[in-house]
């Protein structure tokens, strides 16, 4: 009687080890990826950008899973990209496959008992992070720092399971899983989903399995499930976006169901037929690999009649863009609610500036494919999400302007931010009015850019798009590191601007017809591009200069000049 007395607690002792080993497992890979992101996004987010084709979009997709050790935070940028009309469903689902892959490379490496591996991560990260003021390098240490946290909730795991190695009841329960592979698969699916984290359901199955916990049989179906289950995951959490982020959630579910399916068919004839005489463990590191090589090899020539049959399939958004609502973003952050309460007004205001940006950002990205085109829909488009944006511009002046502030620093924050307000809806009118009116210009006339021309457009193009994805960033953080950056980077524009004004002239007198047909249209197209970008500076001069980081005046003195 005494023992029984004493067995609820070492389950509950059980239970509490594995829950923290793997919650410590969830926060580590939660430190990977914002200190990957943070330090990395506008680099990692043009890897993307530039994808074309199959095997390139494939490959960024790999080597940025690979950094921010999730598939799903990979597919939740191309959708994002695909959203503002950067990336077609078939280049995001070939950015998902590769992602997939660079995922499972990840459960291989950490898979490896390297016992000294987490204490000199966690050293070096930490030490990374708080001895360099550096911004890039500071993430990046807590990056490495996760990562040593993930190696040592792997073994903390392995440590608290074995008191169940001489349990009877659990290996009963596995092998039942094992004679009932749809069981098996939903198990693993369902656990995938639980945790949000293919990643971390794998490498615990991993660690069930080696220790004897798991058999084979049903560890392999497992498995597969949590395959499955990693598709579940981005398709659930894009289920409100828009249609193109949905539209490749739903392409990567449907390539990764129907490959899990033929390996499972596969795995049920192999246990069937003699499979089930294993001796020791399966590599369930390497079969998760063999199985996403494969979903690449098979999936990445599928992907345009994949993008065909999901568009069928897919629902239009019902909410058009002749409405006052954005789809995958609420119509209004601004609650009056809260003007009685000056802090919350201004936490309001300011995931205000984050919707409009994303407008911008809306309105920005599809510019090469409109100046290329023409098309007359999605001009249209970037001329309702202006009026959108510039009724969200009136409605936060208002807003301000009813708020009961109780300091003077309040009022100063307020206004600062409804400068950037201003700004944001100025960088929409030059999208709107100079860059759709030379869009239109050209195809009225059906005039086409020099091939120089056009390289140097998309090139300027690139780079205010990666600043504007950076301005986003310190609008989200107000970090000054970030927002230093984002004030250098303004002359990286200008220096191309200016590059490509002296190359178009020097086109002009050699006599090349495509730069005289265009030249009004191609010089237009880069100044706004310039003043574009000037406009997404302004907000890190405005982080700097509340932290007294900016000169009054860039004027020499007077009597020095």
């Amino acid at each position: 009687m005494a023992n029984a007395g004493r067995k609820p607690v070492g389950v509950m002792e059980f239970l509490l080890h594995v829950m923290g080993a793997v919650a410590l497992f969830l926060w580590g890979l939660h430190m990977v990826q914002t200190g990957v992101d943070r330090a990395w996004r506008p680099e990692l987010s043009n890897l993307i950008q530039s994808s074309r084709g199959r095997l390139a979009p494939a490959g960024f997709g790999f080597l940025v899973s690979v950094g921010l050790q999730s598939s799903t935070a990979t597919g939740l940028l191309a959708a994002g990209f695909a959203s503002r009309g950067l990336l077609t469903t078939a280049v995001g689902l070939s950015v998902m496959l590769g992602a997939d892959l660079g995922s499972a490379l990840v459960v291989r490496l950490l898979s490896f008992k390297i016992e000294l591996a987490s204490p000199i991560l966690i050293l070096a990260g930490v030490a990374l992070f708080f001895r360099f003021e550096n911004h890039k390098v500071r993430q990046s240490g807590r990056a490495l720092a996760g990562l040593g946290l993930t190696l040592l909730a792997l073994s903390l795991l392995s440590q608290a399971t074995l008191p169940l190695r001489g349990s009877v009841v659990l290996p009963e329960i596995a092998e039942s899983l094992g004679r009932d592979p749809l069981i098996a698969l939903v198990a693993g699916a369902g656990f995938a989903w639980l945790l949000h984290s293919s990643v971390a359901a794998i490498l615990v199955l991993i660690t069930l399995h080696a220790s004897g916990l798991v058999p084979p049989e049903a560890a392999i179906f497992i498995l597969l499930g949590c395959n499955l289950g990693s598709s579940l995951i981005p398709f659930g959490l894009t289920r409100s976006g828009t249609r193109p982020a949905r539209l490749i959630m739903a392409g990567n579910l449907a390539l990764r169901g129907g490959v899990a399916g033929l390996w499972a068919i596969g795995a049920f004839v192999w246990l069937r037929t003699g499979g089930t005489a294993i001796s020791g463990p399966l590599p369930l590191a390497l079969v998760h690999l063999g199985f996403n090589g494969t979903l690449l090899i098979l999936g990445l020539p599928l992907t345009a009649w994949v993008a065909r049959g999901v568009d069928r399939l897919v629902p239009l958004d019902r909410t058009g863009p002749d409405t006052e609502t954005l789809p995958g973003l609420p119509s209004s952050c601004l609650d009056p609610a809260s003007l009685h309460q000056p802090q919350l007004a201004l936490a309001n205001i300011r995931r205000e500036l984050m919707r409009m940006a994303e407008i911008v950002a809306q309105m920005l990205g599809p510019i090469p494919d409109i100046l290329k085109t023409g098309d007359a829909e999605k001009v249209q488009r970037v001329k309702v999400l202006e009026g959108i944006l510039n009724r969200a511009q009136s409605d936060l002046k208002r807003f301000i302007a009813q708020i009961g502030f109780t300091s003077g620093e309040q009022e100063t924050e307020a206004n600062d931010l409804a400068a950037i307000a201003l700004n944001l809806e100025y960088a929409g009118d030059q999208i709107s009015k100079s860059l759709m009116k030379s869009a239109e210009t050209r195809k009225d006339r059906k005039l086409a850019f020099s091939a120089e021309g056009w390289q140097e457009i998309t090139a300027i193009h690139s780079l205010v798009v990666r600043d504007l994805a950076l301005a986003q960033n310190v609008l989200a953080s107000s970090e000054a590191q970030q927002a230093r950056q984002l004030v250098e980077t303004k002359s990286e524009v200008r220096d191309l601007v200016d590059q490509s004004t002296k190359a178009h002239f020097t086109r002009l007198r050699a006599g090349q017809a495509a730069s005289a047909s265009t030249s009004n249209i191609h010089l237009e197209t880069i100044r706004a591009l310039r003043s574009i970008n000037s406009l997404f500076a302004t907000i890190g001069f405005a982080v700097l200069s509340g932290r007294g980081e900016v000169l009054e005046s860039r004027l020499k003195p007077a009597e020095a000049v």
